[in-house]
């Protein structure tokens, strides 16, 4: 059976006409395909570099390499030292941001987004194992310490631990640091996060960064309506899970007027921006190499518009890690990863099921032309499709 045939369906869903006050129908394959187009991976853009992350609302930014294959998946034209050009000339920035996770953000949704978000730092406090360690300790007067360390010169988390420790000797280092990269706007410092660079990450506070403090914080209607635009349409769990926020439900209640509503096929009801694209379920959507972490499959609790429940199993990792994937007709059907060696990198592709040989052809073409990004000065290039696994 051809991968194509065991897409989910779009033409059998009858829809509602609205009639008895329920909302029209959005099959799998309808949500996919408009997740697909906000997404840049129907047709990559030729819009600009800021334009593209601030329209996305950031790039998932955990592993350096990932926003860059990202972007160049999404982007026409892309080119590695465009983003890091951006990185240098601090107009965009990598920092810890929805779900607490590291992003890749515009400098100006950093500032304004950063503020809106702190609630999820919080309570990522609150649940960590920290609070022990600190009971009886004026965490206030620990963040100003770390906030006043940070501003002098950029630290890792290790030496930031160290230099507080000199002045609560009892406390634990590592949670005496944890406290400020929590409650103190942080941004991580170049060249760490740029393409190919490792090693130990150095952070400053956004206000010795950009010469002025984060703020006013975004409103919590327009960060669902930006979410909306590059993910939609979506359920008010969907939104909480990419954004980390809570109780988000009164926030759609306010802007409910301004908004489309339908349902999932198991009836669960989504909301949209009115004038946001929503292509037919039978679109056709090439195929597409996503970069390892990637926002595309972790901003839905239900997230069967992209991945099927078995394969997230092989593609999220026990360990954390979000491994890169293949899409074929717009869902989820492999994994891929580089293979470096003396001579050669290889583009290795793990396919989930078999895939159909013009689609084996088209991502054989695609892989050549990320080998070419990604590996530029290798001698030789090669694309290899494991056995169906």
């Amino acid at each position: 059976m051809s991968p194509r045939s065991k897409s989910p369906s779009s033409a059998t869903t009858p829809r509602r006409s609205g009639k008895g006050g329920l909302a029209p129908v959005l099959t799998t394959r309808e949500l996919n395909r408009a997740l697909l187009q906000r997404q840049y991976l129907l047709r990559r853009t030729a819009s600009s570099l800021p334009e593209v992350i601030e329209h996305l609302v950031g790039l998932q930014a955990q592993a350096g390499n990932a926003p860059y294959l990202a972007l160049w998946t999404r982007m026409k034209d892309f080119q590695l030292d465009d983003l890091t050009r951006c990185y240098q000339a601090r107009t965009v920035v990598r920092a810890t941001m929805m779900r607490s996770t590291q992003h890749l953000v515009t400098a100006r949704d950093f500032q304004r987004l950063r503020p809106t978000l702190q609630a999820v730092l919080d309570r990522m406090m609150k649940q960590s194992v920290y609070p022990r360690e600190l009971v009886g300790l004026d965490l206030d007067l620990v963040v100003a310490e770390g906030r006043k360390l940070l501003a002098k010169e950029p630290l890792s988390t290790v030496e930031l631990g160290r230099r507080l420790q000199a002045r609560w000797p009892e406390r634990d280092a590592r949670a005496l640091s944890f406290v400020v990269r929590v409650a103190e706007p942080l941004v991580t410092v170049p060249p760490f996060g740029t393409w190919g660079v490792g090693g130990e990450v150095e952070f400053a506070t956004s206000k010795s960064w950009f010469g002025e403090p984060p703020g006013p914080a975004l409103p919590l209607e327009d960060v669902v309506l930006r979410y909306l635009g590059a993910f939609g349409p979506a359920s008010v769990k969907d939104m909480q899970a990419w954004s980390g926020l809570i109780r988000l439900a009164d926030t759609v209640e306010q802007l409910r007027p301004r908004l489309r509503t339908f349902r999932d096929e198991q009836g669960v009801e989504l909301f949209d921006v009115p004038d946001a694209p929503r292509p037919e379920g039978d679109t056709p959507a090439p195929v597409r190499l996503v970069a390892e972490f990637d926002n595309l499959l972790l901003s839905h609790a239900e997230r069967s518009r992209i991945i099927s429940e078995p394969y997230r199993k092989r593609v999220f990792t026990i360990n954390g890690i979000i491994r890169p994937t293949v899409l074929v007709d717009g869902f989820v059907r492999g994994m891929w990863k580089l293979e470096r060696e003396k001579e050669r990198v290889t583009l290795r592709i793990e396919p989930f099921e078999r895939i159909a040989r013009e689609d084996r052809a088209a991502l054989t073409e695609e892989g050549a032309r990320l080998l070419a990004f990604a590996a530029p000065d290798s001698p030789s290039h090669d694309v290899h499709f494991a056995p169906v696994s």
